[in-house]
């Protein structure tokens, strides 16, 4: 399946996508709604034209939990965009001890291999079944010798095709076969910082160590384990590593997104009288060349970020913008700010998006056979008790939700096997003998809430 951008979705489209999820927000779905768009548009562009069309970086400005991460989220998911988020604070200037900012693209090249590791399987999932059945049936009937008669091929070919059909209907799932399993490859995707020169003379080592355990080892796995383990040989034999990498790499260059949350924490505030971090200068002044454009070696290849879309957020209570570095200010030429929000917007979370936090409730206590019911009344009162909750404590928005629909469905969840078979009703009366107490005094309600 290829990447939902070559469907030409249009920005009405894209912002009714992210109305399933998300509720509100409306100017910071449209502005990413938008800068998707044009990304579509800039393929349409002349080569010459096309390189000067540099993506508008966006930066969104609100509170923790009011959906920054959640729209750029749910949009990578829908366009199979390679995506990644990382933490702006987690990064350090170089020469300290940490993680450099050029680590992002890094994680950035292995997520988009994988993701056209999953593409292609999807594209040639008929050639990958065919193997893993012809492998299989080897092993059931194994092959003729060659020089063997026109009758004893034809026959051959017949019970082949009769076997191929217990196959596919998995009436011979329960048998045991013997199959060369090969060694895993060692997995250096989080083998920590270090430098791609030496990253990749650790990926030649793994290579020849790898094909000194070519062979692997014999195991004797039923036909239905059988079937997945030859799936991961497939794609291997299948597949040219080298041409997915340069997949890979496009796919990066044309339609990567970077989300950096947490971008207020690298800002120095201009009230600020001592230096207590030297470095957050640094990591700005070191995020600057990988957001204007440049080329960053990877595990995959050079990967170059001219046109990589870089999406930032923070909350921005003890800084301002204009507190980042003017240079750093300007590669992030759109500005969003989201809304804070209120009993309305929470009612709405908790009951209209697709898979809202009522119905995962009602799914996880419908596996131990509780249909549990929540008034109307409830909700609402669920809705403003939150809301009071974010008023007298910190906002973190509608993450209070989840800490208040924990309390309420507390008891019920402890003791479920008591109420198999029957109905529960959460009404406002409930809602209000778990919260009344806790709500009314700050103290309690900053600890527990």
């Amino acid at each position: 399946m290829s990447s939902n951008i070559d469907k030409n979705l249009t920005p009405k489209e894209i912002v009714s996508f992210l109305d399933k999820y998300v509720i509100g927000q409306t100017d910071a779905k449209r502005t990413i709604a938008v800068a998707l768009r044009n990304r579509y548009r800039r393929m349409q562009l002349s080569p010459d034209l096309q390189q000067d069309v540099m993506p508008k970086n966006i930066l969104m400005i609100g509170s923790t939990g009011v959906g920054k991460t959640e729209i750029a989220r749910r949009l990578s998911k829908m366009m199979r965009l390679p995506f990644i988020k990382v933490e702006a604070s987690k990064y350090t200037e170089v020469g300290f001890v940490g993680r450099d900012v050029e680590s992002m693209i890094r994680d950035l090249a292995l997520n988009a291999l994988n993701l056209v590791r999953q593409e292609q399987s999807e594209l040639n999932r008929d050639k990958i079944e065919e193997y893993v059945e012809r492998k299989i049936i080897e092993k059931l009937l194994p092959p003729l010798p060659q020089g063997a008669s026109e009758q004893k091929l034809q026959d051959y070919e017949n019970s082949f095709n009769k076997m191929r059909q217990k196959l596919r209907d998995g009436k011979l799932d329960h048998l045991l076969i013997e199959i060369e399993v090969s060694t895993p490859p060692i997995d250096i995707s989080n083998s920590g910082n270090i430098p791609p020169e030496m990253a990749n003379v650790q990926e030649s080592i793994i290579k020849v160590i790898s094909g000194i355990n070519k062979k692997g080892k014999k195991k004797e796995v039923s036909i239905k384990d059988a079937k997945e383990m030859l799936k991961q040989e497939a794609s291997s034999e299948l597949f040219d590593e080298e041409k997915l990498k340069d997949l890979a790499i496009k796919k990066i260059e044309e339609g990567g997104i970077v989300f950096i949350d947490e971008i207020d924490k690298i800002a120095v505030p201009s009230n600020s009288n001592s230096r207590q971090d030297p470095s957050k200068e640094g990591v700005q002044r070191d995020l600057l060349p990988i957001v204007e454009g440049s080329t960053v070696q990877t595990r995959v290849g050079a990967v170059k970020t001219d046109h990589i879309l870089f999406i930032s957020a923070g909350a921005f209570h003890l800084s301002k913008p204009s507190d980042l570095i003017p240079e750093l200010q300007g590669r992030f030429p759109l500005r969003v700010e989201l809304n804070s929000l209120d009993s309305n917007a929470l009612y709405r979370i908790l009951t209209e998006p697709k898979n809202s936090l009522i119905k995962q409730y009602k799914a996880l206590l419908a596996v131990e056979g509780v249909n549990l019911i929540f008034k109307e009344d409830a909700l609402k009162s669920i809705a403003e008790y939150s809301a009071l909750a974010n008023e007298k404590t910190e906002d973190i928005g509608a993450r209070r939700l989840h800490t208040i629909m924990e309390k309420i469905v507390e008891d019920i969840s402890f003791n479920a096997d008591e109420y198999q078979g029957e109905d529960y009703t959460i009404d406002k009366e409930l809602v209000e003998s778990k919260l009344d107490k806790l709500i009314e005094n700050e103290d309690t309600t900053r600890y527990i809430l």
